[in-house]
């Protein structure tokens, strides 16, 4: 917000005296109903994953399918990646203490780091042994291995949509590295079905064919995970969240009675929660004793309009009213 936003002072009645108010620049704790949806989400994945990797590992040996096991690979990255999630959820939900006074919110977002990192290797190792696959000759994939992969297929994209609504009402960048990853599994399963389905209508001579879907899907798996962690690494590096959502903390401090003006408005992401950092401006008379309260009835403005502020820092100053000069 490069313009301070402005109310009329005639508007704006003096603050409340009889308010109490925390410390202009108090943490709330990050323990909530989102980092234990969050957690929960985290244990379905790894549970719904491992049962899907047995199942294609021992269908695709069987079934002369490499890319069904390229899948079970996939999968098997996917159980790692939940769990990795899952240990970072949990220790970004502590509460602030003296070591880290701020919390742990970056494990959150090193978790979904690590399933990026996570996804591109695998990617790197399925398209290596796909490739040595394709120079040597083996027998066509079995019908039943489809059969396979459309169960596979669905029970994916049901997990992905749960997990992606998951993140969305979360804010987790962790949650929702783990719903693309999801979804990468749902265009491996795909890429399968689509490569043991020509290998079988081609009959011999094609039998490769479910080997080049396995190099399609890799370089799919390898996209998405270089997508994530370039999106992850912003976080990490406090990027600015939306305009939308600057104007909405604005608006929220503006409309508490006794503020004037907001000069300077900083926002930036925590793990699922949120840092605010903000200069308002009030009546130049008020004492000391009331702008601390006046501090405080912005910060609970802010929290209410926007409950994922978990630390507002209020600095508050004297109102000039520019438009006079």
């Amino acid at each position: 917000m490069t313009q301070p936003l402005v109310s009329d002072p005639r508007d704006r009645p003096d603050p409340p005296l009889q308010a109490a108010s925390p410390a202009s620049g108090s943490v709330r704790p990050i323990q909530s109903p989102d980092s234990a949806r969050a957690i929960r989400m985290a244990r379905i994945g790894l549970a719904v994953n491992a049962a899907l990797t047995l199942v294609k590992l021992v269908a695709g040996i069987l079934g002369n399918a490499y890319a069904l096991v390229a899948d079970a690979v996939e999968s098997s990255v996917d159980m790692v990646g939940s769990l990795a999630v899952w240990s970072g959820l949990r220790i970004a939900a502590r509460d602030p203490d003296e070591r880290y006074p701020f919390g742990y919110g970056r494990a959150e977002a090193l978790a979904a780091a690590a399933v990026s990192v996570l996804m591109f290797g695998a990617a790197i190792a399925i398209a290596i042994t796909a490739f040595a696959e394709i120079r040597t000759p083996h027998h066509a994939p079995k019908p039943y291995t489809l059969v396979v992969l459309v169960a596979v297929i669905v029970v994916k994209w049901v997990l992905f949509r749960t997990v992606l609504a998951a993140s969305q009402a979360t804010g987790s960048s962790a949650v929702a590295a783990d719903a693309w990853h999801h979804r990468s599994d749902v265009i491996t399963s795909a890429a399968a079905f689509v490569g043991i389905s020509i290998a079988l209508l081609g009959g011999p001579g094609w039998e490769q064919a479910d080997d080049w879907a396995a190099v399609v899907a890799a370089f799919v798996i390898g996209g998405n995970g270089i997508w994530m962690l370039r999106n992850t690494l912003r976080d990490l590096m406090d990027r600015a969240p939306s305009a939308e959502l600057l104007e909405q903390v604005g608006q929220a401090a503006l409309s508490t009675p006794g503020v004037l003006a907001v000069e300077k408005l900083k926002v930036r992401r925590y793990g699922m929660g949120l840092y605010v950092d903000i200069h308002v401006q009030a009546n130049p008379l008020l004492s000391l004793h009331d702008a601390h309260i006046l501090s405080g009835c912005v910060k609970t403005s802010i929290r209410a309009e926007v409950p994922a502020a978990i630390g507002v820092l209020i600095h508050m100053e004297p109102f000039e009213n520019t438009a006079k000069q």
